[in-house]
């Protein structure tokens, strides 16, 4: 099943927006979760459609960046999400 990738100043903005979040100096562990609730907002708001893959995808980083209290999140974890966010970016294209 395709779906036909949002259109207009409002989906160019979010993926945009992303990606400016993806660039962002800082640690990969914050970097994600902006990223990540950017996209939600971006849903959300109707600027860009959910696809099972990105749904999929989301899924993914969240785990990647569970934490119990107090602990601090690093290598594997920052090395995954930098991953899955190329890998988002990728697919908005498509959303």
């Amino acid at each position: 099943m395709s779906t036909i990738p949002s259109a207009g100043p409002a989906a160019d903005a979010a993926r945009a927006g992303f990606r400016v979040e993806l660039e962002a100096k800082g640690h990969a562990v914050d970097n994600a979760r902006a990223a990540a609730a950017g996209l939600e907002a971006s849903f959300a708001s109707g600027a860009l459609v959910r696809t099972p893959l990105l749904d999929q995808m989301l899924g993914d980083l969240g785990r990647a960046l569970e934490q119990n209290d107090g602990q601090k999140l690093g290598g594997k974890s920052a090395e995954a999400a930098r991953f899955i966010l190329r890998a988002i970016s990728r697919e908005l294209d498509h959303a």
